[in-house]
């Protein structure tokens, strides 16, 4: 089976995370900080936090924005279902806002006419979830104008996005948005095995997503409400959880970080391959804003299904037959049953549900041999009609 998405170990890998196996650290040691400061330094941010996944990075990303009940967190339906579960989690309420046709992202026409109507009901959003699906950034420059006239405040979800850029300027750098979030699940561009990140040129946003991610523990004096009792002393001053990365994680996550660039221009070449194999068949490829440069985690096409003589699950599973491991990113989170338990039906996004209708992720990753794209290739042009003349 020729997977959707792989990991790339390498040797240098092993090795750095084989040198903590063989440390005094197995957690909480130097390993950590280098790679907060690496990724903070690759991306343009002030402050970087690692933490055990990208769900927890989303969840105190929200804490530290202030966002709890009677609150609303808006993001896009086509995402994960961590992007909104991250909202629940403090206690708010969730709304989604549709997609753009072309780059699959929350559609900032749609968004402005969606924050009209509530602020109209007195229901604008506190927080607004940007998801960069696949790799391609939303347009942030009009999400953030939109944030300065409602009053809303920014995560970036670039769970799939780090080593992309938008406007030129590397995503996670901040510019339109208060915190960035990148996951490092195995699937992902570069991996810790799991683990994630939420980026930020807050001072004061770093410093609570740092108590927040340890327990609310603090051994800092200038945080503590009374005076030390001796060096042991530590004080809880909030209700955090266990949410740090290892040492081990770190080591690894430091090691991959070294190819970034070299997997993006992979992931892109690759990507290239296919735009040029699959244009005369029956399928939408992916559509490239001119103002963003993609991390390219996904490679997802839509089917013409108008022009071609099957479902899109015969063509999905039929791929799967062949041994390539095609996947769907994503079900709209909205048709999730928690979420119809919410009051949310399917009709509600009708471009998330055309997308959800329509698309495949292709296999897309680093060490994809010419041989085996070129099967993925060869087995869609048998599965599928060339679009008519």
């Amino acid at each position: 089976m020729i997977p959707y998405g792989r990991q790339d170990i390498q040797q240098a890998d092993i090795d750095a995370v084989l040198a903590v196996l063989q440390s005094d650290f197995l957690t909480q040691g130097p390993m950590v900080p280098r790679f907060e400061q690496a990724v903070a330094d690759k991306v343009d941010a002030r402050h970087a936090l690692s933490v055990n996944s990208a769900t927890s990075a989303l969840h105190i990303a929200c804490l530290a924005l202030s966002l709890g009940e009677g609150d609303w967190l808006w993001t896009s339906p086509i995402t994960f279902v961590a992007s909104a579960n991250c909202g629940l989690y403090c206690g708010a309420k969730v709304d989604f806002v549709d997609i753009d046709p072309r780059t699959y992202n929350l559609c900032p026409e749609a968004l402005a006419a969606k924050l009209e109507r509530a602020e109209a009901k007195g229901c604008l959003p506190k927080v607004v979830v940007a998801v960069h699906l696949c790799g391609q950034p939303c347009d942030m420059q009009a999400i953030h104008a939109l944030g300065q006239r409602y009053g809303f405040r920014i995560i970036e979800d670039a769970s799939h996005a780090i080593g992309g850029k938008y406007q030129g300027e590397t995503i996670g750098s901040g510019r339109y948005s208060d915190i960035t979030v990148f996951s490092f699940h195995p699937v992902k561009i570069i991996t810790t095995a799991e683990g994630g990140m939420a980026l930020t040129n807050d001072a004061a946003l770093a410093s609570r997503m740092n108590l927040l991610r340890s327990h609310g523990v603090t051994r800092d004096p200038a945080l503590m409400h009374h005076e030390p009792d001796g060096p042991w002393y530590y004080e809880q001053i909030d209700l955090g959880f266990n949410y740090r990365m290892t040492e081990l994680q770190a080591a690894l996550g430091l090691s991959q970080l070294k190819r970034l660039e070299d997997y993006v221009a992979r992931r892109n070449a690759l990507a290239e391959r296919y735009d040029a194999a699959l244009a005369e068949l029956s399928v939408t490829t992916p559509w490239q804003h001119p103002d963003s440069d993609s991390g390219r985690h996904l490679y997802v096409i839509r089917l013409q299904l108008d022009q071609i003589g099957t479902t899109h699950r015969q063509v999905f599973e039929a791929l799967r037959e062949h041994g390539i491991g095609v996947n769907l990113h994503y079900i709209p989170v909205h048709t999730q049953p928690y979420y119809q338990q919410l009051g949310f039906r399917p009709g509600d996004f009708p471009e998330a549900q055309r997308y959800y209708a329509e698309a495949i992720s292709l296999p897309l990753y680093p060490t994809i041999t010419p041989v085996q794209q070129d099967e993925v290739i060869d087995i869609l042009g048998q599965l599928l009609k060339p679009v008519k003349s």
